[in-house]
């Protein structure tokens, strides 16, 4: 077999252990990633959005040689499962999707997803968002009903940067009022049910597995509280390498270990790494 090629060296020593904790306990390691800006390219409409083409081929070869893969995202469960294409892929019988901040899972070996009980709040935000929406004269916007969650995107807008900033009060004000959270995103702020986030269900979900090493790929502000939990594992002896795709948000690309140019390099990373844990 062909030498593999070699596998990118992240910036900073933590990474660096990170990534050599993981080629050699890989049966010990947990693969998580997040999905729109990370698997998928970010598009101007949610409902177009799809999983890169190789994404699927390369975790499928990563997934049999790792612990664990899982996909951690701001979608709901089914949707992240549908745009991504893993139901029934092979090699993913193990997948796990944590959606809506880690709030739902669903897990490839039995195809079901687990979720809370919709929120009071979320119902109330829905209800008022509209009059919101035309008060703040935010034109171009528009609403993304996630079910579990709300959110109002501005890439559509004439101004979309102007646009997200003049939301950014009275989506506060109006997530208050329901008990709700605001989590901004690349142009994008949704309201939601505190409680979770991709920090407390990557952390969870390493605890889970029993993780001796963990990957997480990111490209948002909400990938942020991820990178967090690595280094609160880091802290407590447990490696970890986190990765950045694209520039766009610097204080996500400002704390990688690794930082790659978007989708597609997150693609060729997760195939490379399944080809060096397959090298002999």
């Amino acid at each position: 077999m062909a030498t593999p090629d070699p596998l990118p060296t992240p910036s900073t020593q933590a990474g660096r252990d990170g990534l050599a904790a993981l080629l050699a306990r890989p049966a010990r390691a947990v693969v998580a990633l997040d999905f729109d800006g990370t698997l998928a390219d970010i598009v101007p409409d949610p409902e177009r959005s799809r999983a890169h083409p190789g994404a699927v081929p390369a975790l499928s070869a990563l997934a049999p040689r790792v612990a664990s893969v899982a996909v951690i995202t701001g979608r709901p469960a089914d949707v992240a499962v549908r745009f991504g294409g893993f139901a029934g892929a092979p090699g993913l019988d193990h997948l796990v999707v944590l959606g809506h901040y880690g709030a739902e899972r669903w897990d490839a070996a039995t195809d079901t997803v687990h979720a809370p009980a919709p929120s009071s709040g979320v119902e109330g935000v829905r209800a008022e968002l509209p009059s919101v929406l035309e008060q703040a004269d935010a034109d171009g916007a528009w609403v993304e009903d996630k079910g579990h969650a709300v959110a109002v995107h501005t890439r559509r807008a004439a101004d979309p940067q102007a646009a997200f900033e003049s939301l950014r009060g009275p989506l506060a004000a109006l997530a208050e009022r329901h008990g709700l959270i605001v989590e901004p995103g690349r142009l994008v702020l949704e309201l939601r049910p505190p409680g979770m986030d991709k920090g407390v269900a990557l952390a969870q979900y390493v605890k889970e597995v029993g993780a001796e090493a963990v990957l997480y790929a990111g490209d948002d502000l909400g990938d942020l509280a991820a990178y967090a939990a690595v280094d609160a594992l880091r802290a407590q002896g447990v490696p970890g390498l986190l990765v950045c795709s694209g520039t766009e948000v610097p204080e996500l690309a400002d704390r990688a270990d690794l930082l790659v140019s978007g989708p597609e390099a997150v693609v060729g990373l997760l195939d490379a790494l399944a080809r060096h844990l397959d090298a002999p």
